[in-house]
C-alpha cells in the first residue's frame, strides 16, 4: 500500500520528523476555509499515488484568492499517469536553501534495508550520479551511521544534527510499520539551516497490513472488506493467489507469515473469529469466491469455542452450492477434528496433520498450475 503524500507526512509528524504546515481537502468549499487558515501564498498539491506531479502541473504555487479559484478546481481534475487526484494538500511555502534526497528501502534479495541519500534532491534518484548507499541490516540506524551519511552529503552543524535525527526516525518508521520504502524527496535545508520533509513517500508491505490496524485509516477499503466487517469477521485483501483462513488473528498472522516464508503468495487474511457459525464461514467462502485471483485456500483452524465441524459443514455447503470449486489445504485440530476429516473425505479439501504439510502442498499445487 502506497500512502499519499499527506498520509506519509502525517506518519512523519507522528514520529517527530518536521513537515511544513498543511491542510487537506477534497472539495473547494473546504479548500477555501483551509486557504484562510494558512494564508497566502501557499502551494496547491494534488494527492495521488504516482510521481511526476510537478511536471504534469499537479503542483502549483498560489499567490492570492483569484489564483486559488482557478487552480484548485483545475488541479482537482488532474490525471497523471492514469491516476486521478484523490485530495488536495494546501501547504505553506518554504524558504528553501538546498534540496536533499533520503530514503530507506527493503532489499529483499539481501534481506536488509538500504539507505540511499544524495546532496541533490527534488529529482528522480535514478538520475543522480553521486548516490550515497549504506546497508543497515533490519533497518535500525545508529547515530554514528546517520552522522557518516550526513557528512558524506556535506552537511554540518545544525543541518547535520537535524539530519541525523530525521534519518533515525525515518528508519524507525520502516521497522515499526514494516515499510518497503520510506522516502523524503526533497528533504530541504531552509534559510535558517533547519531541515524539513517537503514531500514523502511510504510504501507498506501489503502482506503486513493485517498487523497494522493503525494504518487502516489510510487504506481504501474494498467492497468485500466492508461486507466482511458487516458479517462479523476480518478480511484483508492481498495480492497473491492463496486465501489464508483461520480462527484468531494471531493464528492467521503466523500462518500467513509461514506461507510467505515458504514461497507462497497470500491472497487474503481472513479471520472467521471466535464466534464463527456455519453461516458466517459460508459467507466468508462466498467472498473468497469473488476474488478472481484466488486459486487455492489454506485453512489453519484450532477447534475450541468454534468447533471444526462448524467450518467443515460450511465448506461442504459451499461445494454443494457451487460457491467454490477450489482446492483447499487444511489443518484442523481440536474439538471434533476427526469428525471434520470424515465429513470432508472425498471433497476437494485435502486434510493434513500439520500446517507445514498443508503449506507445502498448497505452494506446490499453485506453482504447478502457474
Amino acid at each position: 500500500m502506497r500512502l499519499l503524500e499527506y498520509q506519509a507526512k502525517s506518519l512523519f509528524a507522528d514520529y517527530g520528523i518536521p513537515i511544513p504546515k498543511g491542510l487537506t481537502s477534497v472539495d473547494i468549499e473546504q479548500g477555501r476555509k483551509d486557504a484562510v487558515v494558512l494564508g497566502f501564498p501557499f502551494v496547491i498539491k494534488a494527492q495521488m499515488a504516482v510521481g511526476g506531479r510537478g511536471k504534469a502541473g499537479a503542483i502549483q504555487k498560489c499567490q492570492n484568492a483569484d489564483e486559488f479559484e482557478l487552480k484548485y478546481p483545475d488541479i482537482m481534475q488532474k490525471v497523471v499517469k492514469g491516476e486521478k487526484t484523490k485530495a488536495i494538500l494546501l501547504e505553506r511555502m518554504a524558504d528553501i536553501k538546498k534540496e536533499l534526497y533520503l530514503s530507506l528501502f527493503l532489499n529483499r534479495g539481501k534481506r536488509c534495508y538500504t539507505i540511499i541519500a544524495s546532496a541533490e534532491g527534488g529529482v528522480e534518484i535514478e538520475s543522480v550520479k553521486n548516490q550515497i548507499i549504506h546497508e543497515v541490516g533490519l533497518g535500525n540506524v545508529d547515530a554514528k551511521t546517520a552522522e557518516e551519511v550526513g557528512k558524506q552529503m556535506g552537511l554540518k552543524d545544525k543541518a547535520l544534527t537535524q539530519f541525523i535525527d530525521i534519518l533515525q526516525k525515518l528508519a524507525k518508521i520502516t521497522v515499526e510499520k514494516e515499510a518497503e520504502l520510506a522516502e523524503i524527496n526533497p528533504l530541504a535545508i531552509l534559510g535558517d539551516d533547519s531541515v524539513v520533509a517537503l514531500d514523502g513517500k511510504v510504501i507498506i508491505d501489503d502482506n503486513a497490513m493485517f498487523r497494522h490496524d493503525e494504518l487502516r485509516k489510510f487504506q481504501e477499503v474494498s467492497e468485500l472488506e466492508e461486507r466482511a466487517e458487516k458479517s462479523g469477521f476480518s478480511l484483508v485483501e492481498l495480492e497473491g493467489n492463496i486465501a489464508v483462513v483461520g480462527n484468531g488473528a494471531g493464528l492467521v498472522m503466523s500462518t500467513l507469515d509461514m506461507l510467505s516464508d515458504n514461497g507462497g503468495k497470500p491472497a487474503c487474511f481472513l479471520d472467521v473469529g471466535g464466534g464463527a457459525t456455519t453461516e458466517t464461514v459460508y459467507e466468508a467462502l462466498t467472498l473468497i469466491s469473488k476474488m478472481k485471483k484466488v486459486k487455492g485456500i489454506l485453512v489453519n483452524l484450532y477447534g475450541g469455542i468454534v468447533k471444526t465441524t462448524t467450518v467443515a459443514m460450511a465448506f461442504i455447503k459451499a461445494y454443494e452450492d457451487k460457491v467454490i470449486d477450489l482446492p483447499v489445504f487444511a489443518r484442523m485440530s481440536g474439538a471434533e477434528a476427526d469428525k471434520s476429516k470424515e465429513l470432508l473425505k472425498g471433497s476437494r479439501t485435502k486434510m493434513f496433520d500439520t500446517i507445514e504439510e498443508a503449506i507445502n502442498a498448497a505452494v506446490i499445487e499453485m506453482n504447478k498450475n502457474g
